[in-house]
């Protein structure tokens, strides 16, 4: 441990694990409070992170691990947006520095990353049915049992998840405790009727005063019993409809209680640990707590990039570069929203990271966020394309698999006109191998009714956005994160012809055949090829894996020595694979390039594509390989 550790956090530097905080009196607690949160605010400003969401439950991350004795006792993070504090109380303050970082520790929890973290997250929801499973195993098996507590904010209570795993915690009786981190928001402001049973909690602290001096008169009820018993349920139903809901659920119910009352929160954890049962205990935390800029703009300050503590603002762009895909992509559906009323958005609790802002500011009453919920979503977007609308469903690729059934199912089987806008499909960067869209070429492409495109650049995104609408049945539609090449936008986009690729320069010897972002790589391959090898390649622009452009690749393998696909996707299953299987009874020698059979963890996305092997340099120097060897198939994933 470091002198200069030390010096700026003295206790937070001083703790050999969690168990030392349960040494420490109440104003030495208060004091490590105010260290963790100059340490997650001057750590994120360097590194970028989840900053707001991790600053609002310190004060719940100190009374959990003061009142339990991790790792023996189990605490599971939802997504893990909020942890940071967990990993500074867990051995990881010398790290820190180097969190989101390629290398470095996760932005999310990681199981390999220590003892404490029970599981890996990233997507919300899943904490309450990891809880009901640890415990009912260690109930079942004879291990020693310890406490097992999920933290979960209300974003992610908006999952249907959270209550397939609350409805088998309540029948089985499992003996966890769900603390509900409730500070009115998930990235964007939360949506929906428990949100606003849980909002009014919030913002009225008569209701939990009133229901407190009724229940203890209802105590002294005459005859007590079934009546008492009654009135209680029925007051707590009158007076606070989450309670009553939760209860019903087989859970007891505990709050609200002041998440920033370390003391309280402490107590109320004890309470209900030791009640050997479900349990809620409803925490009310402010977003950013103790940070000003994070707590003005919960919003911007949910996934920070690096930005100056002293004032929360970003370094401006040395100049204004291209508009992002996602910023192409909201803009143009409006657009299309506008020659067409048919036309819907839906999205689920990523209006700005999705670009849809822009359809709920032009069309609100055109504009759906559904809360963390996927599937739900999809079906709800099946509903409304019978009854004769347009849905376009936004959502990013590595989401998007939590639907997957109902894309097969209702979507699908039905062929309705369903378009999906597939957002950060690749490689995302600092986020990780849960956040990285690798994998929706491969589950997409297989389903019946389904066309699969991608674009090249942002005006293609605009084009077949407008072409997608005007196919009679679904479509998916995937594009990568980031600012697009610059490129000008078509004002009246025209229909593509649906399956056709596009050559965009004629050579020999070699055909390079990309897919989306891939394509980008082709074009700079080839240039490397001309460059440094003399090989003037042949250079296409896929733009559809479904239906595939099979008259031409069929006709790329038959004139040239080398065809190599290039995609940013998983190499099994994807564009490559595709390619294959077109050519399949030709004699081909085919050179597949994509991602690897494995997880790639977090890092700036240039370097990890560069990692992967999706470099320019790297390709054209394995084609010069290849060519210069015997003639022999190749299949290199």
């Amino acid at each position: 441990m470091t002198d200069d550790l030390f010096m700026h956090y003295p206790l937070l530097a001083g703790l050999e694990g969690p168990a030392d905080l349960r040494a420490m009196t109440d104003s030495q607690l208060a004091e490590l409070t105010q260290e963790m949160r100059e340490a997650i605010i001057t750590t994120v400003s360097q590194t970028g992170g989840h900053l707001g969401a991790s600053l609002g439950p310190v004060e719940l991350t100190v009374a959990l691990h003061c009142e339990l004795e991790s790792p023996r006792d189990k605490i599971i993070w939802d997504v893990g947006h909020q942890a940071y504090g967990h990993k500074l109380l867990t051995g990881r303050l010398a790290q820190f520095s180097t969190l989101r970082q390629q290398g470095g520790l996760s932005g999310f929890l990681k199981r390999s990353e220590s003892e404490h973290d029970v599981m890996g997250a990233g997507h919300a929801s899943t904490s309450i049915s990891y809880a009901v499973g640890v415990a009912e195993a260690e109930r079942r098996t004879g291990a020693v049992p310890g406490a097992v507590v999920c933290v979960i904010g209300d974003g992610a209570m908006t999952g249907g998840m959270a209550y397939e795993g609350l409805n088998q915690a309540g029948a089985l009786g499992s003996p966890i405790v769900v603390v509900l981190n409730d500070n009115g928001m998930s990235i964007s402001q939360n949506v929906g009727a428990m949100s606003r049973m849980l909002q009014r909690a919030r913002v009225d602290s008569t209701i939990t005063r009133v229901r407190e001096e009724l229940e203890r008169g209802l105590s002294r009820v005459p005859g007590g019993g079934a009546v008492g018993t009654s009135l209680r349920d029925a007051t707590k139903a009158l007076w606070f409809e989450s309670g009553a809901l939760f209860e019903a659920l087989g859970f007891a119910y505990i709050g609200p209680i002041d998440g920033h009352d370390l003391e309280a929160v402490r107590g109320a954890v004890r309470l209900a640990v030791r009640r050997n049962r479900p349990v809620l205990v409803h925490v009310k935390t402010t977003k950013g707590k103790g940070y000003e800029p994070a707590e003005a703009d919960v919003e911007a300050m949910h996934g920070a990039g690096p930005f100056n503590p002293a004032s929360g603002k970003s370094a401006p762009p040395s100049a204004p570069g291209p508009p992002t895909y996602t910023d192409v992509f909201g803009r143009s559906l409006v657009a299309e929203a506008e020659r067409d009323p048919r036309v819907v958005g839906i999205t689920a609790a990523m209006l700005k990271g999705t670009g849809m802002q822009h359809m709920a500011a032009r069309f609100p009453e055109r504009t759906f966020d559904v809360g963390i919920a996927e599937q739900h979503g999809v079906v709800f977007a099946c509903g409304l394309a019978i009854a004769g609308l347009r849905p376009v469903v936004a959502m990013y690729s590595t989401f998007l698999q939590r639907a997957f059934d109902p894309i097969v199912h209702d979507v699908a089987l039905q062929n309705l006109p369903v378009v999906f806008a597939i957002d950060r499909g690749g490689l995302v960067g600092d986020d990780g191998a849960t956040h990285h869209g690798i994998l929706d070429i491969a589950y997409l492409r297989g389903i019946p009714n389904m066309t699969v495109m991608a674009p090249m650049d942002e005006a293609e995104l605009v084009t077949m956005l407008h072409t997608a609408l005007r196919i009679d049945g679904p479509v998916a539609l995937r594009y990568p994160r980031g600012s697009g090449l610059g490129v000008e936008l078509p004002t009246q986009p025209e229909v593509m012809p649906v399956g056709r690729a596009r050559l965009l320069a004629a050579g020999e010897r070699v055909a390079l055949v990309g897919y989306g972002y891939g394509a980008q790589i082709a074009v700079a391959t080839a240039d490397r090829l001309r460059e440094r090898a003399g090989i003037s390649p042949t250079v296409v622009n896929a733009r559809f894996v479904k239906p595939l452009d099979q008259s031409m690749m069929r006709q790329l393998v038959a004139r040239h020595e080398l065809v190599v696909t290039i995609e940013d996707h998983a190499a099994h299953g994807g564009f490559g694979s595709a390619v294959l299987e077109a050519v399949a009874d030709m004699p081909n020698r085919v050179m597949v390039v994509g991602l690897p059979d494995r997880f790639i963890d977090h890092g700036k996305r240039d370097s990890l594509l560069a990692e992967a092997g999706l470099d320019p340099d790297d390709i054209a120097a394995r084609v010069v390989e290849e060519l210069s060897g015997p003639a022999r198939t190749v299949i290199s994933i």
